[in-house]
Formats: C-alpha cells, sequence, structure tokens
C-alpha cells in the first residue's frame, strides 16, 4: 500500500545514516481490523441456509465472497462463467441509517435493504415471489 507507512526512515546511528522506527502494536491491530469487511458465522449461517435451498431446487449452482474496505459481498450464480444473479451486501456504514444489508439484482437494483438480514434474505422465499391472482 503506498498511503500507509508502517516503517518510517529516520536518521540514526547505522552505517548507512537511517533506522527504522517500529509504529505501536495498537496502530497495526486498528489498521489490520480497519482492513477489510466480512460476514461473521451467523450471517453466514443464514446466508448459506437460502443458497441450499436454491442449489436444491436447481436455481442457483455458484456463489462466491469477496471482503472489501468497505463490504462485503456474497454474488450468486446459475453458473460459474455468467455474471452474478444477485449480490448480498454488508455495509457497516450504513447500519444506522438505511440498514447494513441489502440484495442486489444483476441489474444493479436493490431489492431489499434493512438493519436485519434474515428479514432482508426473505426477498428469496418462495411466497414471497408469487402471483397474485386478483
Amino acid at each position: 500500500m503506498t498511503d500507509s507507512v508502517d516503517y518510517e526512515p529516520r536518521r540514526g546511528e547505522t552505517e548507512s545514516g537511517l533506522t527504522l522506527v517500529r509504529p505501536d502494536a495498537a496502530a497495526i491491530q486498528r489498521r489490520l481490523r480497519e482492513a477489510e469487511v466480512f460476514f461473521t458465522r451467523i450471517e453466514l449461517d443464514a446466508i448459506l441456509s437460502v443458497y441450499g435451498r436454491k442449489v436444491a431446487e436447481g436455481e442457483w449452482r455458484d456463489y462466491a465472497m469477496g471482503g472489501f474496505r468497505e463490504v462485503a459481498i456474497f454474488s450468486v450464480f446459475r453458473r460459474a462463467s455468467e455474471m452474478p444473479l444477485y449480490r448480498i451486501e454488508k455495509r457497516p456504514k450504513l447500519a444506522r441509517k438505511q440498514g447494513a444489508y441489502a440484495v442486489v439484482a444483476a441489474t444493479g437494483l436493490i431489492l431489499k435493504r434493512g438493519h436485519d438480514l434474515k428479514q432482508v434474505l426473505k426477498v428469496f422465499d418462495r411466497r414471497a415471489l408469487r402471483l397474485v391472482d386478483a
């Protein structure tokens, strides 16, 4: 990374004229914790429960997970060579506003967003996707 420096050169008593000063351990731990967002085990259990049900129904076949600085993404594919059908996202910075969890369609349309992951995942329930006769 170019924006963060782990060791900072200073003039010292070495032959080259430089001494490396190590930053405190708390600063390193802070940087590592902020480095990437990811799903907790409970969140992954809920997501994989829905995923397993959809795989059994033959709708989904593959998935991918990624943890980034501001968002964790669980992508669902019909085939591994295609674009994801849905993305389940976790954005902790939106936790107090719109909700940290969102289900995003392949077109970029946000299907559901909220504070509770289990409620957001209900968008995949078969009952929620049925047509209603008038």
